[in-house]
Parts: structure tokens; sequence; C-alpha cells
């Protein structure tokens, strides 16, 4: 087993400012996205410009800021939200204070996917596929800074890959959705993509491997201690959000092949 190391979740410290690795590790995702961008935007079939990635990224970064802390209260802060809806809106920094949800950062890039591509005039499925490899990075380093913030645990193990944590030994499930999630899913979109796909095969690709990463994840990690498991004693929040995600990717494929061979 390994020992966790107990990393200061705070990077820099000047005075009174502080930036913490979870927030570096956002922006290390978004300057990687950017130059993955670069790179993609070469390909011949690419439906955006070099000149337009500036805003690509400008857009994406407000979807993740928003859907994410959004997301993170509706999904799973529901009961709060339920019982004082309007303390969202009138305690300011509640937007600002909490968890982040990586299924409501996922919808609010689809909808600033969607805002975007009318602007350049697009269709919306040619710059999700465009936009699909360059999230995983991202994805991953955020897995990674979780870890070091200490957070999102999993069950006790007695597996050579376990952590001790406060004298218990502890799945890394942060470490292991940061490999699967992260490295693992931007190589197979990386490759996959290296020539030019049938619209909205890529997205579908992200979907279905993300989905099926986090659907296994989950048997390893706790759920949140203030909503536990949903059923069964085993079913999570995190695997309820990634089954539509399964299902949408799986319609994608099936249904442009019913089409391709009609």
């Amino acid at each position: 087993m390994f020992i966790y190391p107990e990393i200061n979740p705070i990077a820099i410290q000047i005075g009174p400012l502080s930036i913490a690795w979870y927030g570096l590790m956002y922006l290390m995702g978004f300057i990687i996205a950017f130059a993955l961008a670069k790179m993609r935007v070469k390909q011949e079939w690419s439906p955006i410009q070099d000149n337009q990635i500036d805003d690509l990224i400008f857009f994406s970064v407000i979807g993740v800021i928003i859907g994410g802390r959004s997301g993170y209260m509706l999904f799973y802060a529901t009961n709060a939200l339920i019982e004082d809806p309007l303390s969202w809106l009138t305690q300011f920094p509640q937007l600002w204070t909490g968890g982040m949800s990586f299924h409501g950062g996922l919808i609010g890039v689809l909808i600033a996917v969607v805002l975007f591509s009318k602007k350049i005039k697009q269709p919306f499925v040619e710059v999700i596929d465009f936009v699909a490899p360059l999230v995983p990075i991202g994805l991953g380093l955020g897995r990674i800074g979780n870890f070091i913030n200490g957070e999102l645990w999993g069950k006790p193990t007695d597996s050579q890959l376990g952590f001790l944590v406060n004298g218990v030994v502890r799945h890394p499930t942060q470490l292991y959705e940061a490999f699967l999630e992260g490295l693992v899913l931007f190589i197979i979109l990386w490759v996959f993509t290296v020539r030019k796909r049938s619209s909205g095969f890529t997205a579908a690709l992200f979907l279905i491997c993300y989905g099926c990463f986090r659907f296994l994840i989950e048997y390893f990690r706790l759920p949140d201690d203030h909503i536990g498991y949903l059923a069964w004693g085993w079913l999570t929040v995190g695997q309820i959000l990634s089954i539509p995600m399964l299902v949408i990717g799986f319609y994608i494929l099936f249904s442009s092949k019913i089409r391709k061979n009609t």
C-alpha cells in the first residue's frame, strides 16, 4: 500500500491571496485544451478556424464553471435547494463555494458549444465532435486536484494500490478516474480522430467510454456522506447521471448506422 502524503491544497500563498492546486488543475486543463485545439484545427475537415479557438475556449470555460457549480447544487445539494431555493440567489457566495459536478459541467459545455456553433455558423454536431477529444486531459487533471485535496476517496481495500488515509487503507478512486477518464479516454478519442469519422461518432464514443468508466469506478468510490447510496447498497448519483450518457451515446451510434445502411 501507499501512504497518503497529506499535500497542502494551497499551491501559492501571497499574503491574503491563496491559489489552490485544484484551481491550477482547471487552468492547466484549459491551457492543454487550447494547445490540442491548435493541433486539431490543422485537419482539413476542422469545422472551426484557427482564429476562432480563443472564443471556443472562452465559451467552454464559462460553460464548465457555471454548469459544474449549478450541476452540483442541483444534483448533490437537492434537499438544500428545495428547502430554501432563494438562498442560492440571495446568498451570492453560495454560487462559488462548494463542489463541482462533471455532469453539470458537461451540460454547461454543451450549451456553450450550441451558442458558439451558432456564432460561427457551423453545425453543432461537427463542433462537438471537434471538442470531445480536448476534454479528457482536463478531466484527469481535475481528479488529480481531488487527490491533492484529499477528497472523493474510495472504499476500504487490501489492494496494494490502496492508500493509507487516517488509519484506513482506501481505493484512490480519484487516481482511477484520472487514469481512465483522463489518460485512457484521451488516447482513445485522439487515435480515433486521426482521420475523419462519421458525424456524431466522436461525441458518442466520448459519452459511452466516460459513462462506462464512471459507472465502474463508482463501485469503488464512497458516495457523498449527505446522500449515501440510492438503492441496493451500491447505486450512486454518479451512476444514475451516467446512464443517460450511455443511452444517448449508443442511440447516436445505432441511429447513424441505420441511416447509413438505408
